[in-house]
């Protein structure tokens, strides 16, 4: 496998090293130490500093003030922002203003799509169901305007389509609950996966002031403010409902694949800062990286990177260009996750045990990379979901 980079795709590695060098992993408070979140917003500096570094609109089409490059840069750059633990929503906002200009309205894209690229506007989404178990459009349904009869079209004909109570196709009713969204409270728009009366599923633009939205605080693993949404009649125009068959599957897998990229950057920054301690701290007189049993176990973590590097790219390159192979895209995402969410968590788990009680110490870093991993790790399904995920393609995709 080639997995070498276009100089597009390495420039935008430089600029976010350079963007990201002024960041320290401990510019909020402690996760340990604080009772709730960490901090009420988005680290706004970076934020801006994102914007005016092009970096938020990486993915964007020139039309719309972007770059008009792939979900591989955008992964790499998330590589490098897990480095230092930042703490803005570039995934999630990247992610749904590259689905909404893949698949959504014209209008809206146009409206929306340079603000975002510029930093003025946030995008989040909720991708993680009622429960975090459950398929995310299933807690959400999306029902035409007066469809009263549940076929789902709204005009009481059964044709599938929403011709709308005056017979303009004017839009749509959400209810429902999506947990765990990420900096809501602060986000413009929310992409709300939800599903029709038939189980289409369907993703939804909704503005978070919007009428019969409410937002409940929650705080993640790792001390970053989430919200639970909660959708009750809340009406959207038919520009601001994505129908088309398999937005929510793309943006579903451009999102875990990302997760993995963060887990991928965060191991490589742990596995880094225990080379450096185990090859200060001493014992017997020497260097305690010097002794067989440490030197194996460092190893054996540089190999649990080495794995999701390769199943990281393999899965952002399926997505970045819809090549073919012996199962669907969503395999290569289920493996790269797999690898990911184990990965992560024996790379922490193995940097707390070779840094001895000083990786316990709240003023070094490693237990806010630890707490990170653990929310990294889970986020949109731990490894066994999507060992199952896969087991379910192996056997819909027999192979040989």
């Amino acid at each position: 496998m080639d997995f070498t980079f276009t100089e597009e795709q390495q420039a935008a590695v430089e600029a976010a090293r350079a963007v990201f060098s002024d960041v320290a992993p401990d510019r909020a408070p402690s996760p340990s130490l604080t009772r709730g979140a960490v901090a009420e917003d988005i680290d706004r500096r970076l934020w801006h500093e994102l914007a005016r570094t092009d970096l938020l609109g990486l993915t964007l089409s020139p039309d719309h003030g972007g770059a008009g490059l792939d979900p591989i840069a955008l992964c790499l750059v998330l590589r490098e922002s897990a480095r230092v633990l930042a703490r803005v929503p570039l995934l999630e906002s990247c992610a749904v203003a590259t689905a909404l200009q893949r698949y959504g309205d014209r209008t809206l894209a146009a409206e929306l799509l340079p603000r975002a690229g510029r930093g003025e506007l946030i995008l989040t989404v909720g991708a993680n169901g009622r429960t975090g178990h459950d398929p995310a459009e299933l807690a959400v349904s999306a029902r035409p305007y007066g469809d009263g009869d549940g076929d789902g079209d709204g005009d009481g004909d059964g044709d599938g389509r929403d011709d709308g109570p005056d017979g303009g196709g004017s839009g749509w009713v959400l209810d429902g609950v999506q947990t765990a969204v990420p900096w809501a409270q602060v986000a413009d728009w929310i992409a709300v996966p939800a599903h029709t009366a038939g189980g289409r599923p369907v993703l939804a633009l909704v503005p978070r002031t919007r009428d019969g939205v409410t937002l409940a605080d929650q705080v993640s693993t790792n001390g970053e403010r989430l919200a639970e949404v909660r959708l009750e009649a809340v009406r959207v125009e038919a520009r601001e409902l994505i129908a088309t068959a398999g937005c929510w599957d793309w943006l579903r897998s451009l999102l875990t694949t990302g997760t993995c990229a963060l887990a991928l950057g965060l191991g490589e920054r742990v596995l880094a800062m225990t080379a450096d301690y185990t090859g200060k701290r001493e014992q017997f007189g020497f260097p305690v990286a010097t002794f067989q049993a440490v030197a194996v176990q460092a190893a054996d973590r540089y190999i649990d990177l080495r794995a999701m590097e390769a199943t990281l790219w393999q899965a952002a390159w399926r997505i970045s260009t819809g090549s073919g192979g012996p199962l669907p895209a969503a395999g290569d995402v289920a493996v790269a996750k797999i690898w990911a969410s184990d990965g992560v968590r024996r790379v922490v788990q193995t940097a707390q045990h070779l840094h001895g009680g000083f990786g316990a110490d709240t003023d070094y870093p490693l237990h806010r990379y630890h707490a990170w991993a653990k929310q990294i790790e889970l986020s949109l399904g731990p490894a066994a979901a999507h060992e199952e995920a896969l087991g379910d393609l192996l056997a819909a995709h027999p192979l040989g």
